[in-house]
């Protein structure tokens, strides 16, 4: 098993690399949390998707306390990692999306791999969900960690969420990337693309880029890719690539099927720099309840 992390993301609405932010009381960063939950599940690698500028701060930061204790590899996503038919935008520079830091990670992964965001912080428990039903579900190699709307607002007003869809058989269905927020002790919910609402409640399963995936996945991304782009090629300046065209597009498609895997777990992330003290504090609650050792790497 292993944990692939994307680390590419620019943080605009942070102000800077809020995956290198310390939370944890020795200079812990999220993602550190995230590779001590992996290893403790028996993840016995991990690559990181990054900007080939931040390579060295990244590894000063991060890499080299974990390096010690799981095999690290660094992966570079390039915006000019495109179908050769595609002519980027002279003045792109934020990145084509999860779908495409995915697609970069293609001829790198050995083993079934877990997906995770570098500055979301899954907890502990959706860890050990992912590994129970590994255990249980030897031969499917795909799912989604579903957690409950409730449990996903952190210290935040309104968030983006990708609201789950679930079969009868516990697969996917679909994937709707919607505005949620807090109204008077209910949870409201939006289409980010059409603003009708789609109904949901306290317990609704979202998605939070937490997946179980096999390399046989970029087979499918090569088709996929070339798809979207030929759709999007008048929206170069600003269109983005994410993994839930990937996702629901493998049910869809019929190539295969994704499991749907509830969580208890609370998730915690950044997303201004005012949700810093927030999650710093949590990470202290988790210390204090015996959760996390207080150094995480000796």
């Amino acid at each position: 098993m292993e944990l692939l992390i994307m680390a590419a993301g620019l943080g605009n609405r942070f102000g800077g690399l809020k995956q290198l932010e310390p939370v944890g009381p020795n200079g812990e960063c999220i993602v550190d949390y995230s590779v001590y939950d992996a290893i403790r599940i028996g993840c016995k690698r991990v690559v990181f998707i990054i900007k080939k500028e931040n390579y060295d701060l990244f590894r000063e930061k991060i890499g080299k306390r974990i390096e010690k204790y799981i095999e690290t590899e660094y992966i570079f996503q390039d915006i000019n990692n495109v179908p050769s038919f595609v002519t980027v935008p002279p003045d792109r520079v934020k990145p084509w999306g999860t779908g495409h830091a995915l697609y970069t990670a293609k001829g790198h992964m050995k083993d079934n791999f877990i997906l995770i965001n570098a500055d979301d912080f899954y907890g502990p428990e959706a860890f050990n969900d992912m590994k129970n039903f590994i255990k249980s579900n030897k031969d499917h190699n795909y799912g989604i960690i579903g957690y409950e709307a409730l449990k996903t607002f952190g210290n935040s007003g309104s968030v983006k969420r990708g609201v789950i869809k679930v079969n009868e058989d516990n697969t996917l269905n679909n994937i709707t990337e919607c505005l949620i927020e807090k109204e008077n002790n209910r949870i409201i919910s939006h289409n980010l693309i059409t603003n009708e609402e789609v109904k949901i409640n306290n317990k609704s399963l979202t998605s939070m880029n937490m997946l179980l995936l096999n390399p046989t996945i970029f087979s499918y991304i090569d088709d996929l890719i070339v798809k979207y782009f030929k759709e999007n090629l008048d929206k170069l300046d600003t269109w983005e690539f994410f993994l839930p065209d990937i996702i629901t597009g493998a049910n869809r498609d019929g190539y295969e099927k994704v499991k749907v895997i509830p969580t208890k777990s609370t998730w915690y992330g950044i997303t201004y720099r005012e949700d810093l003290d927030y999650v710093k504090d949590m990470i202290n609650k988790l210390i204090e309840q015996g959760i996390y050792p207080k150094k995480l790497w000796k």
